[in-house]
């Protein structure tokens, strides 16, 4: 049987789902529904799921952007045996046709025969209907309720998690009731999470792993207070994100780096004491690579609303965990490993260094393993590597998915020893995780490694680049002439002359950090970059805009 579901169900019926629950619904018209209002709403929905045909094992789709809506849908859905998916969703800028075609191609992958429809997207019922695609609407999901839960083990499906690539070539990631339950009891215990006290703010999207299992599936789990708003909300107000956890006294947090800086900059312009942020204890940093000056930054600008700078957790996760890798210790903030560039880039060797010394390198410590996970740094062979050794980064435990789903059939992804290779480089000092960045995005020139990453940490510290908005584009990859491109956004673009002099700059900066110059520099309009539905910017998409090499 599933401990996940088990787990859940106790949580609902016992006291933290009379006592704690899920505020949606903010910043106009706040709703607050207990754990066990939840339960009941997804047992009344999840007895329509049975009644109306949904068998155990089906894989059913959900498209939704209300979390209200969300919660209960998921829960009936596990409750009734099956797994859910979280569909992207089109914005106001998408191809409805491209979109339609995408998701009937998604649908297709993962054998779903049925979406759950529900605000604010109601309107593309008749998309769905001209497409033949079986939809039943959430609120109208309201049966006599399910008795007990359909029983599954532990390797069933629970959640097919969507990866972040391109949509026209879809891969869900198969997280089990086993993997599920793994990572979030892993997770309970590194973040030394506390029903009785804690409070969760998030704007996480919930097609998201940080979003859907982090932010709104652990809470449910065990009966901890959430406060959720969509990303939209944030994105019209970024200062709502301080003020929600002001007001709910919100203990923890997170968000992807991008965030960070940008709340850092829209704080600057708020009185002092304005928010309250002194009862944050953990502000999770994760899911894209960690700007440390970033950091600095937002930990700076909250000082002055009672923001302590030890409550900033740096962490290290991926769907294909379920969602968590490693966390850094509690309450200890942010803290640097600096290394010698040279021996990185030529000698894959982070050797320690002096933080004053030249063009030196500074990657957070992203801490241990979680509990049940293992971490091993390997070379291009395979072999293991020592310490501060740079090489392929591999994880093995429960919580690692046993394959995708791809539109190809599925697909193991664990050797026979159970390792899983991330795609990251990366090194352990003192049992602390440190990545380095994607190593299909490292640019090699001249026999070193240059991580995209510096490069472009290095665009942003220019003033007028939009902040999280810098892509490094590797180009002419693999061949003796390879170079790199920046591309960026900002709001002087169409202004030839400020473009011209925001692109000096940039190439100043970065070759003041790497020692290299790169090809071109690419000023565009806000907005204009690509990026994953979840909000990640996308490297490899962004070179069709670097002007053909000469």
């Amino acid at each position: 049987m599933s401990r996940f579901v088990d787990t859940m169900v106790a949580t609902a019926a016992g006291a933290r789902g009379r006592d704690k629950g899920m505020t949606t619904g903010e910043p106009g018209t706040p709703v607050r529904r207990t754990w066990l209002e939840v339960h009941e709403r997804a047992a009344r929905a999840a007895g329509a799921l049975v009644a109306g045909g949904v068998e155990r094992g089906a894989a059913v789709a959900v498209l939704a952007g209300d979390p209200a809506a969300i919660a209960p849908a998921v829960q009936a859905v596990w409750l009734a045996g099956g797994s859910t998916t979280m569909l992207h969703q089109p914005t106001a800028r998408t191809d409805l046709a491209e979109w339609a075609e995408d998701t009937l191609r998604v649908l297709r992958m993962i054998g779903a025969e049925l979406v759950l429809l529900g605000a604010p997207f109601d309107a593309l019922a008749d998309v769905l209907d001209r497409h033949g695609v079986a939809y039943r609407r959430i609120e109208d999901l309201d049966g006599e309720p399910l008795p007990a839960p359909v029983g599954v083990d532990e390797d069933a499906s629970a959640l097919l998690q969507l990866t972040s690539g391109s949509t026209a070539d879809p891969k869900a990631v198969r997280i089990t009731h086993g993997n599920l339950w793994s990572n979030a009891e892993a997770m309970w215990t590194a973040a030394e999470l506390d029903p009785e006290h804690d409070v969760m703010v998030s704007w996480l999207p919930l097609f998201h792993d940080m979003g859907m299992v982090g932010f709104l599936t652990v809470p449910m789990l065990f009966g901890l207070e959430l406060v959720k708003v969509t990303p939209v909300d944030f994105l019209a107000g970024p200062t709502l994100w301080p003020d929600l956890i002001s007001r709910y006294g919100g203990t923890i947090t997170a968000a992807p780096n991008f965030a960070y800086a940008i709340a850092a900059r829209r704080m600057r312009g708020v009185d002092d004491g304005a928010y309250d942020l002194s009862r944050l204890r953990i502000a999770l940093n994760g899911a894209e690579p960690i700007d440390p000056a970033a950091v600095t930054a937002f930990t700076d600008e909250g000082e002055r609303f009672g923001l302590r700078p030890e409550s900033i957790l740096c962490a290290y996760g991926m769907a294909e965990t379920t969602l968590g890798v490693a966390f850094a210790p509690v309450f200890t903030g942010m803290a640097v490993d600096v290394v010698d560039p040279e021996e990185l880039e030529a000698g894959k060797h982070a050797a320690p260094v002096p933080a004053d010394h030249p063009n030196a390198r500074a990657f957070p410590l992203l801490g241990p393993p979680l509990p049940g996970l293992e971490v091993r740094v390997v070379d291009e062979a395979g072999e293991a590597l020592g310490e501060r050794r740079v090489g392929r980064l591999r994880v093995r435990g429960e919580a690692v998915t046993p394959g995708y789903l791809t539109v190809d059939g599925p697909r193991a992804t664990r050797d026979d020893e159970g390792w899983l290779d991330t795609g990251d480089e990366g090194y352990v000092v003192d049992g602390q995780v440190v990545v380095c960045g994607r190593r299909k995005d490292v640019i090699i020139m001249g026999g070193r490694n240059i991580y995209p990453t510096d490069i472009e940490r290095a665009a942003t510290s220019v003033e007028g680049v939009r902040a999280g908005n810098a892509v490094a584009v590797r180009l002419d990859a693999g061949t003796r002439r390879e170079r790199f491109a920046v591309v960026v956004e900002s709001r002087f673009a169409g202004d030839d002359e400020a473009v011209r002099v925001l692109a000096k700059e940039i190439g100043a900066r970065v070759v003041d950090a790497v020692g290299l110059r790169p090809y071109s520099v690419v000023v565009l309009k806000p907005g204009s970059l690509p990026k994953t539905p979840s909000g990640k910017l996308r490297r490899s998409a962004a070179a069709v805009l670097v002007p053909a090499a000469g």
